[in-house]
């Protein structure tokens, strides 16, 4: 308001031109509505993929402990180098790969700005990026941002495997960038170490670069291993590899990952970085480094999400709702077709409100929209809140 004039509009806001959206098809995503409304009904959110619960009280002390020594100050820009060489070290054991902890582990705010980051650094004006259908919902933005045109490559409807015979096909001289996601979200499902190596020999005569999204890497079950492009040299040698703390240790909240890349990308990465968050939150960086000398924490993740799954598709067999395979992730895929013929959207409203618990749909992961009647739910949650859930889906 005007102090001189008390009720009328300053003249300066009044002129404000018009904002020409760099989004303009963007609005509010699927996971705020749906939050949103098993909020204002009291529904069980198994929507957004966040846990229920706390992470080891160990770790939280590790924070408590790393605030009072003082560590609140900017770390380097690359992250803290104690927390970039248990990284490294990680990484070498369990795929293979020795990585350069000063020049190729970059400390991010999340894989979400991991993924903005690599993709600003490297796709130009006109690039062609290709993504695979269904796909996490920042993928499109971060290209649209850089200028580059999406080229989206559906995976196989019902099973949701990489179609190389169409990825192929979609391999132009002018794609840039591949982003693969594996373990999938939404799907669940986990490529195989052959599918990984068909990937490597169909980039092989391409200067097309990888972003492999690893964000659930340590969430496989039934005996699978999760197949890391760091574990594939040709991959390795173009490949961004993005993973979570916040995913791996239960803190989303943190927002603290890791971008993982061949000095010369990790440059160019890190160029977009500085101007972008410059650097990630220090306390929290140096709690993890501290947590890391112990690996059994994420090397029993597999196992403590196992049972979660297997006590959750119990339950949803005593349901009307058809669970598709989950081989990782802690995403379940179900048809709810035995149920309803609505939309999936519709459906996830009407499941909210009428039955109390909150669901995603698939067809929100596509740009079209494609309906298969399929939902997702997240079972990281207590176990509680499952039962909780279960009890309302069986009286569908």
């Amino acid at each position: 308001m005007n102090s001189d004039h008390p009720g009328t509009m300053h003249p300066a806001l009044a002129s404000t031109p018009a904002l020409r959206s760099r989004l303009p098809q963007v609005g509010t995503t699927v996971f705020t509505v749906m939050s949103a409304l098993a909020q204002q009904t009291g529904a069980v959110n198994l929507g957004q993929g966040f846990p229920d619960f706390d992470a080891d009280p160990a770790l939280l002390d590790h924070v408590a402990d790393a605030l009072r020594d003082g560590l609140n100050q900017y770390p380097p820009m690359a992250g803290v180098p104690a927390l970039r060489q248990r990284v490294a070290a990680k990484l070498e054991t369990l795929y293979g790969r020795r990585y350069d902890a000063e020049q190729e582990i970059t400390i991010t705010a999340g894989a979400t700005q991991a993924i903005l980051t690599a993709v600003l650094c490297c796709v130009h004006p006109g690039d062609d990026v290709i993504v695979f259908e269904p796909c996490y919902d920042s993928y499109a933005p971060a290209i649209a941002l850089a200028g580059g045109r999406v080229v989206r490559v559906p995976l196989t409807p019902g099973r949701f495997r990489p179609d190389f015979d169409r990825l192929a096909a979609a391999l132009t001289p002018r794609t840039r960038l591949v982003m693969i996601n594996s373990p999938h979200n939404p799907s669940a499902t986990v490529w195989t170490r052959p599918e990984m190596q068909r990937l490597a020999d169909l980039l092989a005569p391409t200067q097309a670069l990888l972003l492999s999204d690893e964000v659930y890497e340590h969430m496989v079950y039934d005996g699978i291993a999760h197949t890391s492009a760091a574990s594939i040299p040709a991959l390795a040698a173009r490949a961004f590899v993005v993973s979570s703390f916040g995913k791996t240790f239960h803190v989303t909240g943190w927002k603290v990952g890791y971008v993982a890349a061949p000095a010369a990308l990790s440059a160019e990465f890190r160029k977009v970085h500085q101007f972008n968050v410059f650097t990630v939150n220090t306390p929290m960086q140096h709690a993890l480094a501290r947590y890391m000398a112990d690996s059994a924490p994420y090397l029993n993740l597999g196992a403590f999400y196992q049972r979660k799954r297997d006590l959750f598709r119990d339950g949803l067999a005593r349901t009307r709702l058809q669970p598709l395979h989950t081989g990782g992730s802690y995403f379940q895929l179900v048809d709810y077709s035995a149920v309803s013929a609505l939309p999936e959207a519709e459906f996830c409203a009407w499941l909210t409100r009428e039955i109390g618990v909150a669901a995603i749909p698939l067809s929100a992961f596509y740009e079209g929209g494609l309906e298969q009647g399929l939902v997702r739910l997240c079972f990281a949650k207590r176990d509680e809140t499952l039962n909780a859930a279960l009890a309302r889906l069986q009286r569908l």
